[in-house]
């Protein structure tokens, strides 16, 4: 079987994508996981199939690179959006189903902007927070980003109590004057990552409960690049949540399985 595909990366958040509008496509897992292996594949964070879908431009479907399929991906979800202009299945503007819902995105210039699921429930974990924006993140602030050892200090984290039944990803966050700096450990990649969509969107979140709610726009800078998170709150109600940045598309290929 030759499989054609594309990969993306969102500030530096790596993908394979994959354009299955024909329903021929079945990959396994070990499949999956050999075509994201960075040493015997093609390396990536993660894998995406752009499927047809009733009402919608598309289907997101998203896996890990552990070969099982993932929760939403923030930066997977800017990728597929720019993936589909390309397909020509979209132009600027696009609406599409995920395994968390429906999303909402715009093209602006090389940016991309996603509309994420609301955000209504929140825990504190002594000083640290949890809460799911499409995927579950737990948040740790720390006085400074470059001293802390994202994965080892992160892969302690993920398996412990304090994160639940399950577990989440990790994300370690500084706050700097006006800007976010953080570093996420990401379940399923079991490995730091460069960046992570739905992790940047919980810090944000959790900045604003942090620092007394007076901000509800925040640049982020995660070793990959610079986001941006949006939102409005409302009796502890998080909506019109929005995570905007760079899709990047790097180069196509085909590959014998």
């Amino acid at each position: 079987m030759n499989l054609n595909f594309f990969k993306y990366h969102g500030t530096g958040n790596d993908f394979i994508l994959i354009d299955n509008r024909r329903n021929d496509i079945n990959l396994d897992v070990n499949t999956i996981n050999f075509l994201c292996d960075r040493h015997f594949g093609l390396g990536a964070d993660g894998l995406m199939l752009l499927e047809k879908a009733d009402g919608f431009d598309f289907r997101m479907k998203y896996y890990n690179s552990d070969g099982n399929e993932g929760t939403m991906c923030g930066n997977g979800g800017r990728c597929i959006v720019q993936f589909a202009e390309k397909l020509g299945v979209i132009k600027k503007t696009a609406k599409f189903i995920a395994v968390d819902g429906e999303h909402f995105a715009n093209i602006i210039d090389d940016k991309i902007s996603l509309k994420m699921q609301n955000v209504s429930a929140f825990n504190i974990v002594d000083i640290d927070y949890l809460l799911d924006t499409g995927s579950p993140h737990y948040v740790k602030f720390v006085d400074d980003i470059n001293t802390v050892d994202v994965f080892s200090e992160g892969k302690e984290l993920r398996y412990s109590e304090k994160v639940g039944k399950g577990g989440a990803n990790i994300n370690f966050a500084e706050i700097n004057n006006n800007l976010l700096k953080v570093g996420t450990y990401e379940r399923g990649v079991e490995n730091e990552t460069l960046s992570c969509g739905t992790g940047v969107t919980a810090v944000a979140i959790s900045a604003y409960l942090k620092t007394g709610r007076n901000k509800t726009n925040y640049n982020i800078e995660t070793k990959g690049g610079l986001l941006n998170v949006s939102f409005k709150e409302e009796n502890g109600l998080f909506s019109d949540i929005w995570l905007t940045g760079p899709a990047t598309f790097v180069f196509k290929g085909e590959i014998n399985l």
